[in-house]
């Protein structure tokens, strides 16, 4: 299996991806839009659900310093 990167005006991108979307043999389509406000909030939200479990111990986290070290 190939990939393709295009680069293309915001003007024909829709119509681009339109057209790339009807190809039967096209399996994937990843576009680098940006996320919406509703998106936003709802990663947001989870994050702090992830904050409030972890002040209760209920959830398990990776020190800094070991993170740090696996990159």
């Amino acid at each position: 299996m190939r990939q393709v990167t295009i680069y293309t005006t915001d003007e024909d991108y829709n119509h681009f991806v339109q057209l790339v979307k009807n190809l039967h043999y096209v399996k994937k389509i990843e576009t680098d839009e940006e996320p919406t406000k509703e998106e936003i909030i709802e990663n947001l939200k989870a994050g702090l659900e992830e904050v409030r479990l972890f002040e209760k111990g209920k959830l398990k986290t990776t020190p800094a310093k070991e993170f740090l070290n696996e990159l």
